[in-house]
């Protein structure tokens, strides 16, 4: 386990003043904008925005719809809005390597642009987003941002996930929105010069557009490499993307020529032959000088001075000398700037500023004791200023509402606002409060804290479990709930009861009592603390983002149901991306959790009678593939083996892993059904959806996001499709659920979204999840 010091050692050796600055000079060539517009953290063009910002100097931003909520978590157990928080820090680092601002659509976890589940439409996307609404703000982002290209990432084209295709509907329609003044908004109009199509296909893992891209009427090289740092520009987009740990984003690229960007220009309001990304736009001060009699010597004179500069590397001390001058004449432009370049100027004015303080080696570094603070909390904060080679230099602490600074200690006042998990825009070069404010000659520098510290909410506490099961098959009549963390710190804790319920305060928790007799259904329970309602958190850390939080209000839910248990010991593997062995033994199920050593022991498998493979286990669990011949061998002798959804590239080999033949269709997008209301067919009368439950057409009810993805789509003849469905107006799928007799044993498949089911309190999937472990007799 590495040191924190450690660590902070290893992070600066990836950032040499020497490759910073160098970077730093590459967008002061241009003032080109260009916006890229995805409706996931993911979606962006990464290759390509690293060639045209960093080669190009081109000025980025980024366009997104979501949070990417709906998804999936490779490195952790965050779903839902906790995942949304988590993926909105990822984004933000990813823009962090490119230089590149980011804005939101969806501002807040209630937003109804949000990644509500996979969609198979656009038009059903923008139906459950609010087409007004999303436009309004995309709108509201264009006219903030003012680029002079949108570039969306994916084709509106049948195959392509509906949340893509919403967003570069909106794209089309914002070029004209953002133009009209008529359009409510406080904000000026901006006419978007020019938007792009990829000139490729989007098809792949999940993906296969059905119609071919448009032709190609400019091609970006993404050949040759950064000449500083010898990476070619798709590495360095790797680089980025490698943020994206919670969608295990991040590959390896080989040594060599990187590739090319076709692209389709689909609407251009410039004049002349489209022969690169800036033709017919301003692309230095210089061309901002037409037009603008009274600064036009001011800018013409900072271009200068910034050719120079650029020119200048490595000599910093002539960089920063020729910086100082440009940034001298850039100001006095601004002064008097019309608002049509203002934006540009602006921009230019950040960037030399940045290049001022790396070549003058200015450096400042925060960091305070703690990192979860309520209001009223104080913490101690260690600044480290070093001024390097200028000689008029100052800084100081800028703190958002309510905190302040006194010798040394923070201070969170008691009306302090929490940390935004979700937050609008972010700007690499306007970092968000709390930061570091640096006084250098004649303009100011901002530089975040080491790890930002998160306030947490005033009157909060956190509850373990937040959902439990009472099954009316098991004398289980009480939940014990553990609660910590309350604050204010002393206050009592007490759930609000249903009628006829109790409950009991113990150490560090309290236990609450049914009647013998409940009546079936889901309860919620919230919890106070003193009088009035209270939040809980999930506290958000890993080490590759900054830390963050969500809190919603603190409740427990409860679900009573009536599930016949089998007699069967059962064993799981799991990889720590569902909590399915937790609700099996709440469900009253006799369930381990397997180790490496029992799974490589052939009398330890013995003891059992079914093994649950967890989602993801088969890449998540090390030794877990080349052990499957061994569960084979197992189910041959009569054992009862259950495997929840895996993707292909979970090393699921069709021909190894399972007992016999059983292929995962992809893309996935072919492989699903989305809809979580869907007719389920039951193809025949098996045993598993009738023992020990009877499963009915009402075990399919309240389902959520979807019915299941990732569905086989062939198999050996061994296995027996057990349900058919399919989303609207496609040819049902019938690889959902899958069972085969195997020696003296069985071998089922699942691919519904089981886990999620459970965690979302669902009685059907407890029912059918306890006919899937019922061992063959």
């Amino acid at each position: 386990m590495p040191t924190p010091d450690q660590i902070r050692l290893e992070q600066t050796r990836m950032r040499p003043r020497i490759l910073d600055l160098w970077w730093a000079l590459r967008p002061l060539q241009s003032v080109v904008r260009l916006m890229n517009t995805g409706a996931h953290p993911d979606d962006e063009t990464t290759a390509l925005l690293a060639a045209i910002g960093l080669r190009d100097g081109i000025n980025l931003s980024y366009a997104c719809s979501t949070r990417g909520e709906g998804g999936q978590n490779d490195i952790g157990t965050e779903s839902g809005p906790a995942l949304g928080a988590l993926r909105t820090r990822e984004m933000e680092r990813a823009c962090d390597l490119l230089n590149m601002r980011l804005y939101w659509h969806g501002t807040s976890p209630d937003d109804p642009i949000r990644d509500f589940r996979f969609s198979k439409s656009g038009t059903e996307t923008m139906g459950i987003w609010g087409h007004d609404h999303l436009l309004h703000r995309f709108v509201e982002i264009v006219r903030t941002d003012r680029p002079d290209i949108i570039l969306p990432t994916f084709l509106d084209v049948p195959g392509q996930h509906g949340h893509h295709r919403a967003m570069t509907q909106a794209a089309y329609e914002v070029m004209a929105a953002a133009a009209d003044p008529d359009f409510p908004s406080n904000l000026p109009p901006w006419q978007v010069s020019k938007m792009y199509l990829p000139a490729w296909s989007g098809a792949g893992q999940a993906y296969d557009d059905d119609l071919p891209p448009p032709e190609a009427t400019l091609t970006v090289s993404g050949a040759g490499k950064d000449p500083m740092s010898g990476w070619s520009y798709a590495r360095i987009g790797q680089m980025s993307r490698a943020y994206h740990r919670t969608q295990g984003m991040g590959r390896w690229v080989p040594a060599g020529p990187g590739k090319d960007w076709p692209l389709h220009l689909a609407i251009s309001h410039v004049d002349g032959p489209d022969t690169a990304l800036g033709t017919g736009l301003p692309q230095t001060l210089a061309d901002l000088a037409d037009g603008v009699p009274d600064i036009a010597q001011d800018l013409l004179i900072a271009h200068g001075f910034i050719t120079e500069t650029v020119s200048a590397f490595p000599h910093v001390r002539h960089i920063a000398k020729t910086a100082q001058k440009a940034l001298h004449h850039l100001q006095k432009a601004e002064a008097d700037a019309p608002d049509h370049i203002a934006h540009r100027l602006e921009a230019k004015h950040r960037q030399l500023a940045y290049v001022l303080r790396l070549a003058l080696g200015v450096e400042a570094n925060a960091r305070t004791n703690q990192t979860w603070l309520r209001p009223g909390a104080t913490t101690q904060v260690t600044l480290e200023f070093d001024p390097g080679d200028a000689t008029s230099c100052s800084h100081s602490l800028a703190l958002p509402y309510g905190w302040s600074e006194d010798d040394g200690q923070i201070t969170i006042s008691s009306d302090a606002n929490q940390t935004d998990p979700y937050r609008a825009e972010y700007d690499p070069a306007d970092p968000p409060l709390p930061r570091i404010d640096i006084q250098l000659e004649t303009t100011t520098v901002s530089v975040p804290f080491d790890i930002p510290p998160v306030v947490l909410p005033d009157r909060a506490a956190l509850i373990a479990p937040d959902a439990a099961l009472i099954n009316l098959k098991t004398p289980n009549r009480s939940v014990s709930v553990a609660i910590a963390d309350v604050s204010p710190a002393g206050a009592k804790v007490s759930f609000d009861l249903p009628d006829g319920w109790s409950m009991q305060q113990g150490a560090g928790g309290i236990e609450v009592n049914l009647p013998d007799e409940p009546e079936p259904g889901r309860y919620t329970l919230p919890l106070f603390v003193g009088n009035a309602p209270a939040m809980t958190e999930q506290r958000i850390a890993h080490d590759h983002v900054d830390p963050t939080v969500y809190a919603q209000p603190a409740a427990l839910s409860v679900r009573v149901l009536d599930v016949a248990l089998p007699q069967a010991k059962v064993g799981y593997i799991g990889s720590g991306h569902d909590a399915v062995a937790d609700w099996l033994t709440a469900l009253g199920a006799d369930v381990t959790a397997l180790t490496d050593d029992q799974i490589t022991s052939d009398e330890a498998l013995a003891g059992f009678d079914t093994i649950v493979v967890g989602i993801f286990a088969l890449r998540f669990r090390d030794g877990l593939v080349s052990e499957m011949p061994r569960l084979r061998e197992w189910v041959e002798q009569g054992g009862t083996l259950v495997t929840l959804y895996h993707r292909p590239w979970d090393n699921w080999d069709p021909d190894t892993v399972s007992p016999r033949k059983l292929e995962i269709g992809q893309p996935s997008l072919r492989w699903r059904v989305t809809d979580a209301e869907a007719e389920v067919t039951h193809l025949t009368d098996h045993p598993l959806l009738s023992t020990p439950n009877a499963i009915t057409v009402e075990d399919w009810d309240g389902w959520v996001k979807e019915r299941g993805l990732y569905f086989a789509k062939s198999w050996d003849d061994a296995y027996t499709p057990l349900l058919s469905m399919s989303d609207p107006d496609e040819a049902p799928l019938t690889g959902a659920l899958l069972t085969a007799d195997i020696g003296k044993g069985r071998h089922t498949h699942c691919s519904l979204i089981l886990h999620h089911q459970m965690a979302k309190l669902v009685p059907g999937a407890f029912r059918l999840m306890a006919n899937l472990i019922a061992p063959r007799r």
